[in-house]
């Protein structure tokens, strides 16, 4: 199983797993590939250096955190670059659950598309159950949202993401 550090057109950075080298290629030209965040067709595939995995030959490691005052100089996982004992890869982490939070708001809201500040007011104003909803909105339309009290957040998303959110 070969695992490849991809980037999509938009710059959003992404591993996908394939069984070779070859594999990735052809789900690549084939169309099957897009990024998890975006959907963004246009998926490549970052220089990386291989993993290899010895620890059964070097036998067992302490990964413990260097006591304070020596090793690195640096606190255990913050600043610390990826690969390093006590590092990590901070980009990765907070991606993923950036991922994971997207999923979970998307599983747990409606999607009332353009009609989001007209189901946005209904709930406001009792007209209608109280209930999550996402959807889309213009910028005056979200203005007058404000002014009339009723409180959104605008998710950071230049495009609606994926349904399926891996």
């Amino acid at each position: 199983m070969k695992v490849l550090d991809l980037c999509c057109a938009s710059g959003h950075v992404f591993e996908g797993w394939f069984a070779s080298e070859d594999d990735f290629r052809v789900q690549r030209d084939r169309g099957l590939l897009d990024c998890p965040l975006c959907g963004e067709a246009d998926v490549s595939k970052l220089p990386s250096a291989p993993r290899l995995n010895l620890g059964a030959v070097r036998g067992p490691q302490d990964h413990r955190a260097p006591e304070p005052g020596t090793g690195s100089g640096q606190v255990p996982g913050i600043g610390a670059k990826p690969g390093l004992q006590g590092g990590i890869a901070v980009h990765g982490n907070a991606a993923g659950r950036f991922v994971e939070a997207l999923s979970d708001l998307m599983r747990s809201t409606e999607d009332v598309g353009t009609r989001f500040a007209e189901e946005a007011r209904r709930i406001h104003y009792g007209e209608t159950e109280q209930k999550a909803i996402r959807g889309q909105t213009t910028p005056k339309e979200r203005a007058e949202l404000a002014d009339e009290g009723i409180e959104v957040y605008t998710l950071p998303l230049a495009l609606p993401p994926k349904s399926s959110l891996q």
